[in-house]
């Protein structure tokens, strides 16, 4: 069957609202390392991995046999109500590197769960429903979590059970705070909270829930140093800090394991999904142990946690230490970002390059402006799909390529998808100056 046969059929029973990639959408059949294959046969190099997810790449043996061993006791599902010893595992795993002390664990089964949990605890420890969040972030599509999304194309709703005050974002283009230098930055940003402390709550604020680089909000980060600089004024009133590392986690980011540790401080809980599955569904919240343990009533997840995931769990993590992916990260990301500094420098439709490790972005925006240009960026997009590459797309104003490779990327593959992103890129700068002169002319 082809894949306009089965694209007919997704549209007759999905919702609208799902998206779907390219002009002529792909159907992935399978995968191996860093490359996946479609229907037709055309192989890609896969710079966005499943939206950061599969983090070590496809067809891993470890993984595979991790889970095949579950999967040959019989046992995929048994709930929290019983002893899973692949969950306590992976949990004595995550607590021992979260940096956090006496830390608990819950699992979940998505990114969205596992923030709705953080924000359960963080509520009913602060008995307050009052929330911090970040303008131009996001943290679920469940209805608490979308109304601490700071992005408007994904608040499918208006209505919100929490009481939400908003922040100034890290954005370096536009903006009132992208004007200043990171030192006035973070100064602005105490401000910023300390004003919205004294003027749009009631004092008894929860949290404040934040990504260190915001992920759909096309990787845009402040400068080092922003959480450390808000926990300090949070602490003063015993507020609790929420680091969303959904994305950020596991040594993306190259410099550090989690994002969290380049701003100086230790956050009271944290999230985590995606990655550390490698697309096995899993996720989780792990904090403070008095924090965690104030919830009330009786909680679980039903496949929060489940043996088959956790086993997979436990051997991505386990792999991802014993190679020092988050190094490869580091010098992955490198040769990515300074090659792309330099196309960057020779094509006037490139704003900005930004991100850290491998969780890199580019901006794309109207010659000689900080306009946003979601044509060229689209037109940038399905040039590196024909060129052979995947790569993602976000931005509040969809105009911001995303790339997210596998943390198992190899130096090769680095300037294999550099030397197709630049072509792309070139290609699309040329025509849209072509288009621009010709307007003046």
């Amino acid at each position: 069957m082809s894949t306009d046969d089965l694209l007919a059929r997704h549209r007759a029973v999905m919702p609208d609202w799902m998206p779907i990639y390219y002009q002529e959408p792909v159907e992935i059949v399978s995968g191996s390392g860093r490359r996946v294959t479609d229907a037709t046969g055309r192989t890609y190099l896969d710079f966005f991995g499943g939206v950061l997810t599969n983090m070590l790449g496809y067809d891993i043996p470890e993984i595979r046999e991790a889970v095949q061993r579950q999967l040959a006791t019989g046992v995929v599902h048994t709930s929290t109500l019983y002893l899973i010893r692949n969950q306590v595992e992976l949990a004595e795993r995550i607590v021992a590197v979260s940096g956090i002390a006496d830390a608990r664990v819950f699992f979940t089964n998505s990114g969205t769960e596992a923030n709705e949990a953080a924000l359960l605890a963080a509520t009913n420890y602060r008995r307050s429903h009052q929330i911090l969040a970040v303008r131009n972030s996001y943290h679920g599509r469940s209805y608490a979590t979308m109304g601490i999304t700071g992005h408007r194309s994904w608040s499918a709703s208006a209505l919100n059970p929490l009481q939400v005050s908003w922040l100034h974002s890290g954005e370096r283009l536009r903006g009132l705070l992208a004007r200043l230098g990171p030192d006035e930055q973070l100064d602005a940003a105490e401000e910023d909270l300390r004003e919205i402390l004294a003027t749009q709550t009631a004092g008894d604020v929860a949290c404040l829930i934040a990504e260190p680089i915001q992920g759909v909000g096309g990787f845009v980060h402040g400068p080092d140093g922003l959480l450390g600089t808000w926990k300090k004024v949070l602490d003063e009133s015993g507020i609790l800090l929420i680091s969303d590392e959904v994305q950020t986690g596991w040594g993306r980011t190259g410099e550090h394991f989690w994002g969290y540790q380049a701003h100086g401080v230790v956050p009271d809980l944290l999230t985590f999904a995606k990655g550390i599955g490698n697309g096995f569904a899993l996720a989780g919240v792990v904090g403070r142990a008095d924090v965690l343990n104030c919830v009330p009533a009786i909680s679980f997840s039903t496949f929060g946690g489940n043996p088959v995931s956790t086993a997979a769990g436990v051997a991505v993590l386990d792999y991802l230490r014993d190679h020092d992916l988050q190094a490869n990260a580091a010098r992955t990301g490198a040769l990515l970002h300074t090659g792309l500094d330099e196309a960057a420098a020779r094509h006037p439709i490139v704003g900005e390059v930004r991100g850290k490790g491998l969780m890199l972005a580019i901006e794309i925006v109207r010659p000689g402006t900080s306009e946003p240009d979601p044509a060229a960026t689209a037109a940038v997009f399905e040039a590196c799909r024909a060129g052979g590459l995947l790569v993602g797309k976000g931005g509040l104003y969809g105009n911001v390529l995303r790339m997210g490779p596998p943390l198992t990327l190899t130096d090769d593959e680095a300037r294999e998808g550099l030397a197709i992103l630049v072509d792309a890129i070139a290609s699309v700068s040329a025509s849209v100056s072509a288009t621009v002169e010709g307007v003046t002319a």
